[in-house]
């Protein structure tokens, strides 16, 4: 296991350089007048969840420290239309980043700073030398401390310069909605949406547009209780439940509140909300109260048995659907790449498809992989139709044939907060819990090819290519619409004859971030209601009698990113981490850290592939190939390390690289990838 020094040798920081600013009132930002400051860059896309895990990290840090730190978003788009700068000051503006923005579209200041993944941290201390580079999220206690650290030397040396740094609040904007993503039709006519941008939801009449009310205070938090008190944050999706299960559980719809990390209950009679999945604490890997699956070890998918909902931390829930066929609710877990299912009669949640690896396998839901999974939609037969984003796919998912349950065992422990909470506690938690409602499942893919393979492609659904979809619908003839997010499109998947992929093809463009569909019916007519996000609105689209759209070429894409010279044979990889000042491995429930390596294309690798425990491998590439991409996941967890701490606190240092490399005789035989503690 790789240890090393957090602080690194001193090396003078690069010049920021990009297109332009954001939140500095027009003006350019360079080091120099960042000189006295503590500077950390925080190179993110906004496609990216573990990018946005980070923004919310960093929040508090920089609220504490706002008179000597000066936080940078270096946006380096991984997405052509993350490139737009327009989708990027919305992208500021949505998820409410409160500090300056350098537009880095070219990539030429990640590429100063030899950054290789999204989400990456550089600190530069007051004198203009980095000290320290990091990937991926979780590294919120370390940065703390860093920073405490610096401040003292600092200030010591007469080197630190207090005052307002250079972040200028960009102009408020007011309307019925902001920045929505997803609606469902209530049963008297009105239109309930994730508000997200208003931490809240707003219930519209059958017009789309009046306002009838909303539910939340507005403000962003984690409160339970009546529809003017109670806070979301960012909340994404929501289903329906049905009358009889409502009934009897004491809500209505359910709610995936995403940076809440928490599904939350809203009785529509008085707009009562109550958390009912999720501790408000995001999950980390390792986590006791929940199953840490292995590929290829089904076996360990559940460790001890379901566990009340609300005891289980959750991890960016961004959408969920009812299923009728398994009596469950099915989460969109964007945060860890899975499927969850969640119970509202019993008050138990667990895992029942995905690894937590990011990527595209479909099969057996506990080997599959997803990619921050952010729609869903019922089918007629059950099935479940999935906006897999990051890896611009169409997929879905079939329960199968239910697990019957078996016959209530003995009341297990576990808080219900809320609405119902004497319901839900009086009610055992049964051995076999929702995850095996999910038992007999399988996952495939319609339409999507990858990573870092996107486009407007229209045609045979094997070669059609998607750009980040976030929403999902079924219209009546059993053909799948996907809101086509970064394409600003609603696309149609057409089945095709048996053994055929069936076709793709484009019902409407020019939408301003579509994220959500709802269909309507009226005999004949149907009509798609479209969640424009980044137009703060909703627009019906009239679909032709044939339901067929246009067959667009739009081109095709891949992630662009500077390419890693390696040699063949032998490379000796390196995830270097080390946990920070006053922390340890924390292994109390199994392995402190994981690595799970593979390529594109497969034969890049004669050996080296597949998970182990080291975060240090030696791989063998194969000369014969000329390139291709080494997907590298780490995970590493670490907690206080004081003996009289009762309840340390402990974090997860977590990262997936896609690294692009080039096949060249001579080249270094050596990869290092920073994952500091």
């Amino acid at each position: 296991m790789t240890t090393s020094s957090t602080r690194l040798p001193k090396v003078r920081a690069s010049e920021l350089v990009g297109r332009g600013w954001l939140n500095t009132g027009g003006q350019d930002v360079a080091l120099a007048d960042l000189r006295g400051k503590i500077v950390l860059l925080d190179f993110w896309t906004f496609c990216c969840i573990n990018c946005l895990h980070v923004l919310d990290e960093l929040r508090e840090l920089e609220e504490k420290h706002r008179d000597v730190l000066v936080i940078v978003g270096v946006h380096s788009p991984k997405f052509v239309h993350e490139a737009d700068p327009v989708a990027l000051a919305a992208a500021v503006e949505r998820y409410e980043v409160h500090h300056p923005v350098l537009d880095d579209p070219a990539l030429v200041t990640w590429s100063a700073y030899t950054a290789r993944a999204w989400p990456t941290l550089v600190v530069i201390d007051p004198e203009g030398y980095i000290v320290a580079q990091m990937a991926g999220e979780g590294h919120q206690s370390n940065v703390e401390r860093l920073v405490e650290d610096l401040v003292a030397e600092h200030d010591a040396k007469g080197t630190l310069h207090r005052g307002a740094g250079p972040y200028v609040p960009p102009e408020p904007t007011a309307g019925t909605l902001r920045f929505p993503a997803k609606v469902v039709a209530l049963p008297g006519g009105t239109l309930l949406v994730a508000d997200a941008g208003h931490h809240a939801l707003t219930e519209l009449a059958a017009d789309g547009e009046t306002l009838v009310r909303r539910i939340g205070s507005g403000e962003r938090g984690l409160v339970d209780g009546t529809a003017d008190g109670a806070r979301f944050s960012e909340p994404n999706g929501l289903t329906l439940l049905p009358e009889d299960v409502a009934a009897e559980v004491g809500y209505d719809v359910v709610v995936a509140d995403t940076v809440n990390h928490a599904l939350r209950g809203v009785r529509l009679s008085d707009g009562h909300v109550t958390t009912v999945a999720g501790t408000g604490a995001q999950y980390l890997v390792g986590e006791p109260t929940v199953p840490s699956p292995l590929p290829g070890r089904p076996d360990l998918w559940r460790a001890d048995g379901p566990r009340r909902a609300t005891t289980v931390p959750l991890s960016s829930p961004w959408d969920v659907a009812w299923s009728p066929q398994t009596g469950t609710a099915l989460v969109a877990m964007a945060g860890n790449h899975q499927l969850w299912a969640f119970d509202p009669r019993t008050g138990v949640a667990e895992p029942v498809a995905g690894t937590m690896n990011e990527g595209l396998t479909d099969g057996d839901p506990r080997e599959a992989w997803f990619a921050q999974t952010s729609g869903t939609a019922l089918a007629a037969d059950g099935r479940i139709w999935l906006a897999d984003s990051e890896v611009s796919a169409l997929r879905w998912i079939d329960p199968g044939t239910p697990v019957v349950p078996a016959a209530p065992a003995a009341p297990a422990g576990g808080l219900v907060i809320g609405a119902g909470a004497a319901l839900a506690a009086a009610r055992p938690v049964t051995p076999t819990g929702p995850a095996d409602a999910w038992s007999g499942a399988t996952v495939g893919t319609a339409v999507g090819a990858g990573l870092f393979d996107f486009g407007h492609r229209d045609g045979a659904a094997d070669q059609a290519l998607l750009q980040h979809p976030l929403g999902v619908a079924v219209l009546p003839d059993g053909s799948v619409v996907v809101a086509d997010t970064y394409n600003g499109a609603v696309r149609r998947w057409a089945p095709g004859a048996e053994g055929t992929p069936g076709e793709v093809s484009t019902l409407a463009t020019g939408l301003a971030e579509p994220s959500g569909l709802l269909v309507e019916v009226d005999g004949d007519a149907v009509t798609l209601v479209v969640v424009e996000s980044a137009a703060h609105r909703l627009t019906r689209v009239a679909l032709p009698a044939t339901l067929a759209g246009q067959v667009l070429d739009g081109g095709a894409h891949r992630t662009q990113r500077p390419v890693t010279e390696i040699g063949p044979g032998h490379l000796a990889l390196d995830v270097v981490f080390t946990p920070a000042a006053g922390q340890k491995y924390d292994d109390r429930y199994g392995p402190s850290t994981h690595l799970t390596v593979s390529a594109t294309p497969p034969e890049l690798l004669l050996d080296g592939a597949g998970d182990d425990v080291p975060l240090t491998r030696t791989l063998r590439i194969n000369p014969e190939v000329a390139e291709g991409v080494l997907h590298i996941t780490a995970r590493a967890a670490s907690c206080d390390a004081d003996p009289a701490i009762e309840f340390p606190a402990c974090h997860l240092n977590a990262q997936d690289w896609g690294v692009p490399v080039r096949v060249v005789a001579g080249a270094p035989a050596d990869l290092t990838l920073p994952l500091h503690g």
